[in-house]
């Protein structure tokens, strides 16, 4: 049985022991908002495992010399760009499924320039007609 990295499960004190911090700080991080936990029905703060490793990153950063600021602009960024990778590879997936080996146009061009479109599998009637295949982008 797999654990969710997501699952709310530890209290505050469980979550700073975790982290290696004190609850007060992590009570300051959901204040700015750098690190915001779920609430309980009783209004108390549970931690998941995504949260103790997003505690530990803010911890290092700022070991580093990053503001709390900065660190939030970074946070920010980070789900941003994690957002637009998910979304990109659902666009590729939805594109992938939609194109298929048929998508493909042929075209011959004939000796006096004017293109004619060929069935899939029907050769160009002379030799001197050149072959294309035209594949259409997407939103043609």
């Amino acid at each position: 049985m797999a654990i969710d990295v997501n699952q709310p499960i530890f209290v505050i004190s469980v979550a700073a022991e975790l982290a290696d911090m004190h609850p007060q700080t992590l009570r300051q991080y959901d204040r700015l908002g750098i690190v915001s936990p779920s609430r309980a029905p009783g209004k108390s703060r549970r931690y998941s495992q995504n949260d103790v490793n997003k505690l530990r990153e803010v911890q290092r950063l700022s070991q580093s010399g990053v503001s709390l600021e900065g660190i939030k602009r970074i946070l920010d960024l980070e789900n941003q760009v994690a957002a637009l990778q998910y979304r990109v590879a659902e666009l590729t997936e939805e594109l992938s499924r939609r194109r298929s080996p048929l998508d493909a146009r042929i075209f011959a061009a004939g000796a006096a320039g004017d293109v004619v479109s060929l069935a899939r599998g029907q050769r160009p009637r002379a030799r001197s007609q050149a072959v294309v295949v035209w594949r259409p982008r997407v939103g043609e």
